[in-house]
Parts: structure tokens; C-alpha cells; sequence
């Protein structure tokens, strides 16, 4: 086999790479900062017959105690915004490694509308297309132009528009119908300059009350909300030792609502709901936890409910992975025999 220049490593620890700080080795390991590296890690894996994964900024990741038994592609792809204006907007083609808050706030500043409400939220700008991150009343897939990524069925990178992303609620092509052809190395974005800020957030709005914000004046109250709630990273907090919202807000049909009040004997009108389409409606996961007993600072173990956001299962300072499916699993277990609804978990999960 060809020898490579890229320095690929063995049997490194992936927990110091999650915002979990959970989780076993890799078997191999390499760190692409081109895409020309990347091709070098990719031939590298097949020469090998090695199952491949790629991991961004680690925020939406939780990895198995045995680890991968395969090569983890660390996208590492970073460098300068490239800017270009147009007529009635602005394109920024942004680097997949490039940390994502940087890239809010520099559009922020800039009072450019259509991420501000994401900002705080920890990882990289390759990952976003991936989950179609969201939060806040937006989701990246309002701004996004295009995506550029390396096929691995045609063996070339290409730019996939965002008609041809598939995107949807957490949802596209890229962790769906088409996950694992595709490695994101950039993202184009696009800004209409005569774009308002607008607010559908209960938080938000309630923070603003009346008030037309700025951009920039948004970006600092969604950081200084999710920092209450414990969703901002901090080494000094317990509380941000997850992985973020762990389950996902379902999605069921209107009619849903009458079991669920006959179930709890409490008015149908009561219960907090989203419209999500024709007779359907999305649930807060937040809400279906607490009515099934799994409260803010809920402790099993090494693990529990984040004291600030009832969505984030956290890592109390020695967990394994396995005491995060444990927790899990019961949460679930339980959402069930009360609402019959199965949640559904939204980090991606490497190794069983």
C-alpha cells in the first residue's frame, strides 16, 4: 500500500472530541484541514476496507464505551470567509471547520438577518446542513444556497443546491436517504440584505417585548437565554457537559391531543402544540418529560436532566455511554406507556 503524508493516528480517545466528554477510541484517527487531505483519509480507509465516520465539533455526538472500530475523519477544513455581494443580498461561503458561532456573530454584526436566533449553539458549519440546525424559530436551511461536499459514490466533491438538500424538521438528504455518501467540506449562504429580523420565540419575544431588535442585539439575547438554560459551552458548568436537546420534538396527528388529555384528565386546549402541516401538530419533548416525572436536575446515576433544560441529559463528571442509553431508555420507556408517542434521540449515535 502507498504510504500517505497524512499523519493518521491510532487508538485515540474520543471523548475530549464531544461535548459529552463521553465515549471510547477510535481505531485510526486523522485530522483533515484540505480537501485534498480528506482524499488522502478517504483512500486511506478503502485501501483498508475501513468503515468510515466523520466527525465535526463534536456537539451532537454520542459515542459508544467500545468506541469505532474504523477511521474517524476529524474535518478540520478552516480558513476566511468568502464574501460576495450582490445585488439584493450577500453570499458567505464558509470553511466546514469553522466554528459556527463565529460565523452568527460575523453576520450579526453585519445586520445581516437569518441565523442570529442560532447563535450559541456549539460546533461547526459542516455539521449544520447535516441536522439542519435550528433553534429559536429558525433553522439553517432558510439561508443556506448550496452545500459543497465529497461524493463518496462518484468519487468527486460537488455543490449540491439546497432544493437537492432534502431539508426538513432536524432533517436532510445528508442524514436520511442519502447518510453516509456525503462529506460536507463548505457552506454557501445567503442573506438578503432588506431581511428583518422576526420573531416567533416565545423567549425572544417576551425578552424584546415590542421592540424591532438588530440582529447583533439578538445574537447576544439568545446566547444570554441559552446560557440560563445551561446550552452554552463552559468548563465550568456542569450543566453544559451534553449534547445539547437529547430528543426531538415529535410530530403526531391532531387527534393525538384528546388521548393525551383523556390520559391525564386535563383540557386538550392545555396541552402546548405547534402546527406541523395538514392535521398534524409537533409537541414540546420538554413538556411529555416533565408530565412523565423526568424534571429538571432528575439524577440516575452518573447521569441526569440538565437543572436548567429539561431536554439535556448530561454527563455528572464519570459517565459511560452506557449509563446515558440507561437514562435514555427509561425516559422513553415511560414518554410511551403514558402518551404512546416514541421519542425520537437527536445526537447521532456512534457504536451501539
Amino acid at each position: 500500500m502507498a504510504p500517505t503524508a497524512l499523519d493518521i493516528q491510532q487508538n485515540v480517545p474520543l471523548a475530549p472530541f464531544t461535548t459529552l466528554r463521553i465515549g471510547g477510541p477510535a481505531r485510526f484517527f486523522a485530522r483533515v484541514t484540505t480537501e485534498s487531505e480528506l482524499v488522502e483519509a478517504i483512500a486511506f480507509a478503502r485501501e483498508r476496507k475501513l468503515p468510515l465516520f466523520v466527525l465535526g465539533g463534536g456537539s451532537n455526538l454520542l459515542v459508544s464505551d467500545a468506541g469505532f472500530d474504523g477511521l474517524v475523519i476529524h474535518i478540520a477544513i478552516d480558513g476566511p470567509i468568502d464574501i460576495t455581494v450582490e445585488q439584493d443580498s450577500i453570499l458567505y461561503t464558509v470553511p466546514a471547520g469553522v466554528e459556527w458561532n463565529a460565523v452568527v456573530l460575523s453576520s450579526a454584526k453585519q445586520e445581516l438577518s437569518g441565523i442570529e436566533c442560532l447563535a450559541g449553539i456549539p460546533g461547526s458549519v459542516g455539521g449544520t446542513p447535516v441536522q439542519n440546525v435550528g433553534a429559536y424559530g429558525q433553522e439553517v436551511a432558510d439561508t443556506i444556497e448550496e452545500v459543497r461536499a465529497f461524493d463518496l459514490h462518484s468519487g468527486h466533491f460537488v455543490d449540491i443546491p439546497r432544493a437537492d438538500c432534502g431539508f426538513g424538521y432536524r432533517r436532510s438528504i445528508f442524514n436520511t436517504t442519502s447518510r453516509g455518501r456525503y462529506i460536507v467540506t463548505a457552506v454557501c449562504f445567503r442573506f438578503n440584505f432588506l431581511k428583518k429580523v422576526q420573531l416567533t420565540y416565545a423567549d425572544l419575544k417576551h425578552y424584546f417585548e415590542k421592540k424591532q431588535p438588530a440582529p447583533i442585539e439578538v445574537y447576544r439575547a439568545v446566547r444570554e437565554i441559552r446560557r440560563s438554560k445551561g446550552m452554552l459551552i463552559d468548563g465550568d458548568d456542569p450543566d453544559s457537559r451534553s449534547a445539547g436537546s437529547f430528543f426531538k420534538n415529535p410530530t403526531v396527528p391532531r387527534g393525538t391531543l384528546d388521548r393525551i388529555a383523556s390520559e391525564l384528565n386535563i383540557e386538550p386546549e392545555s396541552i402546548p402544540r405547534y402546527p406541523a402541516g395538514e392535521d398534524m401538530v409537533k409537541l414540546p419533548a420538554a413538556w411529555l418529560l416533565e408530565r412523565a416525572g423526568f424534571v429538571k436536575g432528575y439524577v440516575l446515576g452518573n447521569v441526569g436532566i440538565s437543572s436548567r433544560h429539561t431536554l439535556a441529559l448530561i454527563n455528572r463528571g464519570e459517565a459511560s455511554a452506557a449509563d446515558v442509553f440507561a437514562l435514555r431508555d427509561t425516559i422513553r420507556a415511560k414518554v410511551k406507556s403514558i402518551f404512546g408517542i416514541e421519542l425520537e434521540q437527536e445526537p447521532v449515535q456512534l457504536g451501539g
